[in-house]
């Protein structure tokens, strides 16, 4: 007997009964027609796959729910497959996985594929999905799947094949087309009816720059058209708001070939809005108690040895030779922080200590995953050590997890939370990782934040809290971290003095809360749409004259907006005013002030906010006023005021 989900009764199972018989049986009308495959404990089965007699409980998974779709988006990056071969016949095939939101698939090309041939090959897609082909599963041996391959001079899949441990391997055909594969799949093609080729991009074969380049395909479905088009239109948004085609655009930052991939340059006003970004970091710290400190950018090897750098992280770092001696550049701020707790004797009175850095720091990231300001080898973390006794521990945590709320409120932002917890690699004892794992779902537990569990995706040296902001656009992005540290600690023998005049072990967190200065500055040019908020907007007005007449006066203002703390450009070239004012709207500046002989008359600007609205004539002071009120307004929640920034 099994039991099938959303059925009133268990079914009778017969020997070499199918997922879909059995459905058919318990499920009638759009329940059983909406089901693309199903789900026993935690794997997921074809319809056509036979139910395991210890399947306590059969569930029906619908084409629109989330493991739908990722069964439609796997099954859409095969029929992609079949048609890049079927229009490509020299093309050689590696992996197409679903992804969020949709899949992709990389092939190794002799040319990189252009956008007529992306409409080529969703013209032999719709052909494959009108016939309607069935997914048919092949289990044979890893030696039978071999030969199968090698016909096909399918290189890819035999390098994939030869790293496999098990001795049956499965493969999926539709068609003439035949993919190694896991599965599952929709029962045939046909039930991709609403699909979309996006974009092509280079990719190395195993993210590994010493091997091939291939050509990546992506594209997105969905369970139907409408869900399809809203996606769509979302990605012509983002495509709007990319962070590099702005960054351009308002002349904020660029990357160089000459000074290296993955190496930014800050112009004028992107620095500006850094170093705003990073002055309010400072004194909220301050706020909350931190101290501020600063570490080398190298320190020997043998100290990235003993945190267990070395041997979990060293792919990831750079090194250098002086003197004779290896160095490592630090790609995390920590060692120097522990180094600095320990330079003198500590008391349990002492604790908790909280120290703060925005230190820089360089890792060693393929180019093929670099990706703007979003993905780069040189950063600056906004980087926090908190060294604390066992009993503080929650009430640290608490603090972090509010500082970051509050700070996300100010761009508003919401979130998700996950837990993730104990990697395959990692170092320290089971006991560690449970109190640790244990200590960071209690404090979100009494915050009473729904959060969920990130299996094996922890620091090497603890579980982490994972808050990922939700953009403009929906699109979650990785930037807070606080991750709880037992064994650091006991590797650099850290010690306190307790009550009792005995030694103690403190615990260390290790936290973030904007993350990477670099990433978070790309995501708030997406999530804004480089139309940064008054606070933060690098150039908060620009003032413009109509004539050469009040080029002098316009200065003047500037002057006098200058010493009240106002950032504000003057454009006085004989330019026509409307291309002038049009020009700074394409700049998202948030007001455009206009002097003409009205203007100098009355001592005042005529206004213009960047939306378009014009509020009109207004005395300087008032224009002060009301630029004052909109820095002022995203810090109200928290009860501050912008001026606490100067």
């Amino acid at each position: 007997m099994v039991k099938v989900s959303g059925a009133p009764e268990e079914i009778q199972l017969s020997t070499g009964a199918t997922c879909r018989e059995i459905l058919s049986k318990a499920l009638s009308g759009k329940k059983f027609k909406e089901a693309v495959a199903c789900r026993c404990e935690d794997r997921l089965y074809d319809l056509g796959s036979e139910v395991d007699e210890q399947c306590g409980v059969l569930e029906p998974v619908s084409l629109s729910s989330p493991e739908g779709l990722k069964v439609l988006r796997h099954s859409a990056a095969h029929i992609m497959a079949e048609a890049v071969k079927t229009i490509f016949p020299s093309a050689r095939v590696t992996i197409g996985p679903d992804i969020e939101h949709g899949f992709y698939y990389d092939f190794d090309y002799e040319r990189p594929f252009t956008p007529e041939d992306l409409e080529k090959i969703e013209a032999e897609m719709a052909r494959s999905i009108a016939q309607d082909q069935p997914f048919e599963r092949v289990v044979m041996s890893r030696e039978e799947a071999k030969k199968v391959f090698l016909d096909m001079n399918e290189t890819y899949k035999l390098e994939i094949l030869d790293e496999l441990e098990e001795d049956e391997v499965s493969l999926y055909r539709h068609g003439d087309f035949i993919d190694l594969c896991r599965g599952p799949h929709v029962p045939s093609t046909g039930y991709v009816k609403s699909f979309k080729l996006t974009s092509v991009a280079g990719a190395y074969w195993r993210g590994d720059e010493k091997r091939p380049m291939l050509q990546r395909i992506y594209g997105t479905a969905f369970a139907s058209d409408k869900e399809l088009k809203k996606h769509l239109t979302r990605l012509e948004e983002a495509r709007k708001r990319d962070h590099r085609k702005l960054g351009a655009q308002l002349d904020l930052f660029s990357f160089s070939e000459e000074a290296g991939p993955g190496m930014p340059i800050f112009h004028p006003k992107g620095a500006l809005i850094r170093t705003i970004l990073e002055d309010f970091e400072r004194k909220e710290h301050l706020r909350r108690g931190y101290q501020i400190v600063q570490g080398p950018q190298i320190l020997r090897r043998e100290l990235w040895e003993k945190s267990g750098h070395y041997d979990n992280y060293r792919e990831n770092m750079y090194f250098t030779h002086i003197d004779e001696q290896v160095y490592g550049v630090k790609p995390m701020n920590c060692l120097s922080h522990m180094l600095i707790y320990k330079s003198k004797l500590r008391s349990y009175r002492d604790l908790p200590l909280r120290y703060f850095e925005l230190g820089r720091v360089h890792r060693h990231e393929k180019s093929g995953v670099l990706h703007g300001l979003l993905r780069v080898r040189e950063f600056t973390q906004d980087d926090a050590h908190i060294l604390c006794r066992p009993d503080q521990l929650q009430d640290e945590i608490t603090g972090v997890v509010n500082f970051v709320r509050d700070v996300m409120g100010l761009f508003g932002f919401e979130y998700v939370v996950e837990v993730s917890t104990r990697p395959e690699k990692h170092i320290g004892s089971s006991e560690a990782w449970e109190k640790s794992t244990r200590a960071l779902t209690s404090a979100l537990d009494a915050l009473d934040m729904p959060y969920e569990i990130n299996p094996g995706d922890g620091a090497f040296y603890g579980p982490k809290i994972d808050i990922k902001l939700k953009d403009a656009l929906d699109r979650k992005w990785q930037c807070a971290t606080v991750q709880c540290d037992f064994t650091l600690p006991e590797r650099f023998d850290l010690t306190y003095t307790g009550e009792d005049g005995r030694k103690y072990r403190p615990v260390m967190l290790h936290r973030v809360v904007l993350g990477a200065i670099e990433r978070f500055l790309g995501v708030l040019i997406e999530h804004y749409g480089g139309a940064f908020p008054t606070w933060l907007a690098p150039v908060q007005a620009r003032i413009m004259n109509i004539t050469d007449a009040q080029a002098g006066y316009v200065h003047d203002c500037a002057d006098r907006f200058r010493q009240m703390g106002i950032r504000v450009e003057v454009d006085d070239r004989n330019e026509k005013l409307g291309y002038k004012v049009r020009e700074a709207q394409m700049e998202k500046i948030p007001y455009v002030l206009v002097a003409g002989d009205q203007e100098v008359q009355e001592s005042g600007l005529n206004v213009r906010l960047r939306g378009g609205k014009n509020l009109g004539l207004m005395s300087i002071q008032e224009v002060a006023d009301q630029i004052f009120q909109d820095m002022d307004e995203p810090f109200k929640k928290g009860g501050l005021s912008y001026r606490y920034l100067y």
